[in-house]
């Protein structure tokens, strides 16, 4: 059996787990950063500081909660990029050092691919998992991509934002009801005790790919004249708000992974990301699936955020193909 100890870093979360070779996680330990949530975003340089706090123990924690040794990892995977600079630093260098003291190979892995691949992580032998090729919808903060995959190591990015992301959208929305940061968990519970009242312009473009600066222009807009008329406006309709603010987002992420599903005739489809969470996105993708008669993969709740277990999972295809780091490599944050 082999060991993987596998760290992400690539922004606001130090996280570190260990998987072994038959895609079981024997723990996944994340420390959580705090120190963001009165700026409403993620400040790079306090991102940074706190993974070097953090990254020493969380692995320590890891390890422990794995029952395992660090003589028994076979080997260390670690999120090169995409991600903040800094954050990602701490992780590459952690990573090499680690790996040169126990003279075990290291594995760099792809921060986005993570996520889709996080679906083959298994909870339980009788687990299922997709079946190639399939489609995923990657929805997070920072990126909105569809993804085909004809396999673990051959993906093909079909329709991706031109501007601004999906969660990227749901949390200008948020920062305007001032919501505390991150604002995606408190739309979402809005959203369940509020009706779909107002309708945002959306952008519309040919293809697959995605354009989200439209319909947060239309959002900033629409609040500022509503709030003309009645200047309590918002604190009385943040439910409705919230509510229509996500309907517009699913609404558009939803249009373009159908045509894509059409278009290819693929019965496989799957979510990721941090916007994964979102409990209408999940729920409609469901329908989606059922009617067009495809196999729906939603991640769990915990595979969602930016944690270690996928990099682990992602990093196990490549330890089996012999696809190793070497040392003189660097981050990247695009």
């Amino acid at each position: 059996m082999s060991y993987i100890l596998a760290i992400e870093s690539s922004c606001d979360d130090t996280s570190c787990a260990v998987i072994n070779s038959d895609f079981h996680v024997l723990s996944n330990v994340t420390a959580s950063q705090k120190v963001h949530q009165e700026y409403g975003g993620v400040v790079p340089e306090l991102a940074s500081r706190a993974h070097q706090s953090n990254i020493v123990p969380v692995v320590d924690k890891a390890l422990k909660d794995a029952k395992i040794n660090k003589q028994d990892l076979s080997a260390v995977a670690f999120t090169r990029g995409p991600g903040l600079l800094g954050s990602l630093l701490v992780g590459v260098c952690f990573a090499k050092s680690f790996a040169t003291a126990l003279n075990i190979p290291l594995i760099e892995v792809n921060h986005l691919e993570a996520h889709v691949l996080a679906h083959f992580i298994k909870d339980s032998p009788e687990q299922n998992i997709p079946s190639f090729p399939f489609l995923c919808l990657l929805v997070s903060g920072g990126n909105t991509q569809i993804i085909l995959l004809e396999g673990p190591r051959k993906m093909k990015t079909i329709g991706k934002t031109i501007d601004d992301a999906a969660g990227e959208t749901i949390d200008k929305a948020a920062k305007i009801l001032s919501l505390p940061y991150p604002g995606g968990p408190h739309i979402d519970r809005l959203a369940k005790e509020g009706n779909v009242s107002l309708k945002f312009s959306q952008s519309h473009i040919p293809g697959y790919d995605y354009s989200f600066s439209g319909l947060k222009t239309s959002i900033l807009y629409t609040l500022r004249d509503k709030l003309k008329s009645n200047p309590k406006y918002l604190e009385e309709n943040m439910a409705d708000i919230a509510a229509s603010v996500q309907k517009a987002v699913v609404d558009t992420l939803l249009a373009k992974f159908e045509k894509a599903i059409k278009d290819t005739g693929i019965k496989t489809i799957a979510v990721a990301g941090g916007v994964s969470a979102n409990s209408e996105l999940r729920e409609r993708l469901t329908l989606l699936g059922n009617k067009h008669c495809c196999r729906v993969f939603i991640p769990k709740f915990s595979y969602t955020t930016d944690n270690a277990a996928m990099v682990g999972c992602a990093g196990l295809f490549k330890y089996f193909n012999k696809e190793f780091a070497s040392l003189d490599l660097t981050a990247y944050t695009r």
